[in-house]
């Protein structure tokens, strides 16, 4: 599947998320000479309308077995439910046949542009497609031409599928008025894009966390933080590639009051100064709700467990894949070791790049000469490769020189793990009296 996918298409594919198809929304619209118009499209019940017989007809595979499959029936509360239509949604075959049915939807929209247009023209129409899932948008240099041309296509491109667009939900704009996908509002303001968590996903997500500390009276502080907190990272964390910070800050002063109202219902008798001086706790420079933990270096008095704070997530770039990467191929695994390490947390890979090199004593794996410890002269090595199953864990990785790195991908050599080095680590030292070690 992967070979015959579009390049930017980025659901339910390894090595995509939604942060690339943003990433390139943004490489796309952010110029001031960038299409000033936008389809936002939407399939009308995507997975429930597949038509079955053209699957049976494009899907490479076992035709018995894929009839069988799409025919079973889905059994709900207990009913089973014939499915004359659609794929049945819950498991990992319903994904790739739904990317399976919109491949080419990019590809070969920008084949009849060029035989309608010519190169030139269709170059200059500024059609590009991004897609994530069967949710896609389509950037044009004009609405009429996205209205006359691009999109009678694309409705004949689904209707061969059994698929529709939905006319309520689908719509020209243009950048100034903006559009969301996927979370993020898309819009230029003077000329600008900015890309901010979209009005829709903020009240979607400050409702579940509305509900859960409305639904969490009776539980300890302690409960309610642990609760809280992956929840308040985990929607940080996606949005902080993008324009966020106004937004974060906005959530965490709802939350604050959201918090008071619970304490003042937890203790009806007290002021709201009691409340929060009672929950609000000196964490460092500031205070913050935060319930009691044990010392986790083995100290006898308990000490603070503060709320996650959205304001504290620091926006950071994301590094977007390439639109031909395939993880599978042999060619791209060198690109793909590379790119995990730069999508890596810096503090965490600060942390095992520092562990691997003292195991190393310094040294490469492959040709056991020095490394410094600068972070661009080494290398991350998975000594099984990913994708023949191997983890990412410590065990399964090695340091390598960046030229060692390429040879040993080039040349299909095998690398081992050095015996980890015991004694003086001390890196001042290292240098002295640490000799290289024969690989095992």
């Amino acid at each position: 599947m992967e070979c015959a996918s579009d390049p930017n298409s980025y659901g339910f594919r390894k090595g995509r998320s939604t942060h690339d198809a943003r990433s390139q929304l943004f490489a796309t619209l952010s110029q001031k000479a960038s299409a000033g118009w936008v389809l936002d499209a939407d399939i009308r019940g995507f997975f429930d309308n597949i038509n079955h017989e053209w699957l049976l007809n494009n899907v490479h595979m076992d035709s018995v077995m894929l009839r069988k499959w799409l025919k079973s029936g889905v059994v709900d509360t207990g009913q089973l439910l014939r499915t004359s239509e659609g794929t049945p949604q819950g498991g990992i075959i319903s994904p790739v046949l739904a990317n399976i049915t919109l491949n080419g939807l990019e590809t070969r929209l920008k084949q009849f542009l060029q035989e309608k247009l010519g190169s030139k023209k269709a170059t200059q129409s500024k059609v590009n497609l991004v897609r994530y899932a069967d949710d896609f948008v389509v950037t044009g240099s004009s609405k009429e031409l996205l209205e006359t041309v691009v999109q009678p296509w694309i409705v004949e491109f689904l209707r061969e599928r059994g698929l529709t667009l939905s006319k309520e939900k689908t719509r020209i704009v243009s950048m100034d008025q903006g559009f969301d996908f996927l979370g993020w509002n898309f819009r230029k303001y003077g000329g600008k894009l900015l890309i901010k968590p979209s009005r829709k996903n903020v009240k979607a997500f400050y409702g579940k966390v509305k509900e859960i500390i409305a639904t969490s009276v009776a539980i300890p502080t302690e409960t309610l933080i642990q609760r809280l907190s992956p929840i308040l990272k985990g929607w940080a964390q996606y949005h902080r590639g993008v324009v966020a910070k106004q937004t974060f800050s906005k959530v965490d002063h709802l939350i604050y009051w959201r918090l008071m109202r619970w304490g003042l219902r937890r203790h009806p008798r007290k002021t709201a100064g009691w409340v929060y001086e009672h929950y609000w706790k000196q964490c460092g420079s500031r205070k913050r709700f935060a319930g009691l933990q044990d010392d986790p270096f083995g100290g006898n008095d308990r000490i603070p467990l503060p709320l996650y704070s959205l304001a504290d997530m620091k926006i950071v770039r994301h590094v977007k894949v390439k639109g031909d990467y395939n993880p599978f191929h042999p060619d791209w695994v060198e690109y793909g070791e590379k790119l995990r390490v730069q999508r890596m947390g810096s503090a965490i890979w600060n942390a095992q790049r520092s562990q691997l090199w003292l195991e190393q004593r310094g040294n490469c794996a492959h040709c056991k000469q020095q490394i410094d410890i600068a972070e661009e002269n080494m290398d991350d090595h998975h000594i099984v490769p990913r994708q023949l199953g191997g983890s990412d864990a410590l065990s399964n990785r090695v340091l390598l020189h960046p030229i060692c790195h390429r040879r040993v991908h080039a040349l299909g050599l095998e690398v081992t793990k050095p015996v980890p080095s015991t004694g003086d680590l001390n890196p001042t030292k290292r240098s002295r009296v640490m000799q290289p070690v024969e690989a095992e």
